[in-house]
């Protein structure tokens, strides 16, 4: 018999599992509706355009609700679909109680953190700013607390040194397929036992903003490489040079430290701009002046000049995680 889901989400971090539910490889499953987002102004232009999750509902003739806030009409649509469960991932809408309830099999949601580390709204920059190794996608029981629900099930990825989050964000998209295909067609036939959180151990992280780009010198290197990495490519962070704000895309560290003020340039080298810090020594690959383009350290040293001895100004670094 054919089962009848839901989805939700906003962000093509969903389109691959998405792709495998409409291949029927988790079984004899129709997605009735896909409810994201509705359209936004985009780029330098402003231009108000459709994401890509409403994009590829169309192409696959999926019909598509597009609801500033969920209100009591959207749940009662809902509940005249008469589906049998709803699946979410980076939707951006807080969900009711009431709504939690309508579908026989409830709500279940993908979170990009192996909970209950780092729930909310920037698990993914925050792994990877925090230095963590690994990280994971966690499927989970909707609970009216956020992040909070029981956990199903957990597939797990790893963190390189010089992955940033649009890196690791990639490789969770990927793992979310494995994951829902081992554990759809389980929840449609009730042949779950979800584990309740270990709600102590729980960490939070918030929406980010540009000020959290900010960068303070007298931070280790380690501490300041994986920011900048965890960062890009949203919010991103920058170095000021004078009144200049020079964009940062990757970089990395060395553990020893070398003579010089916090701050400071101390030249290009193979592994590339290096800057001297509050212990060990960063250095910057990827920069990118206000109208330019992104560029390696070698080459944006070629067209902006960071002589050695310049001094980068320090500020003050906001905490991500509670």
């Amino acid at each position: 018999m054919k089962q009848r889901m839901i989805f939700m989400g906003s962000d093509p971090i969903s389109l691959p599992l998405l792709e495998l539910i409409q291949s029927g490889r988790c079984g004899d499953i129709e997605i009735a509706g896909l409810y994201t987002q509705p359209d936004r102004p985009k780029g330098r232009g402003k231009k108000v355009v459709a994401n890509e999750i409403k994009l590829w509902a169309e192409e696959n003739g999926i019909p598509v609700f597009q609801p500033e806030r969920m209100r009591k009409a959207d749940r009662l649509a809902i509940a005249d679909m008469r589906v049998d469960m709803i699946l979410v991932m980076a939707f951006g809408h807080m969900l009711s109680q009431v709504l939690i309830d309508t579908p026989s099999k409830s709500i279940w949601n993908l979170h990009t953190s192996i909970l209950p580390k780092y729930r909310g709204a920037s698990p993914i920059q925050c792994a990877v700013a925090s230095g963590d190794s690994a990280t994971g996608v966690t499927l989970m029981k909707v609970a009216l607390e956020m992040d909070a629900g029981p956990i199903l099930d957990v597939e797990t990825v790893d963190i390189r040194r010089l992955d940033t989050a649009l890196d690791v964000e990639s490789k969770l998209s990927q793992a979310c397929v494995p994951l829902i295909e081992r554990n759809l067609s389980r929840i449609f036939t009730g042949e779950v036992e979800p584990i309740d959180q270990q709600a102590k151990a729980a960490t939070y992280v918030r929406k980010l903003g540009k000020d959290d780009g900010d960068l303070d010198f007298s931070q280790s290197a380690q501490i300041l490489a994986n920011r900048i990495n965890g960062l890009f490519p949203w919010p991103g962070t920058r170095v000021f040079h004078g009144e200049v704000a020079i964009k940062v895309g990757l970089a990395d560290f060395v553990l020893e430290s070398r003579d010089g003020i916090a701050g400071e340039v101390l030249g290009l080298e193979e592994d590339g701009l290096a800057i001297a810090c509050g212990s060990g020594l960063l250095y910057l690959k990827r920069l990118q002046r206000p109208g330019g383009k992104m560029l390696d350290a070698e080459a944006f040293v070629r067209g902006y000049d960071l002589a050695e001895g310049t001094v980068l100004e320090s500020r003050s670094m906001s905490t991500l995680v509670s």
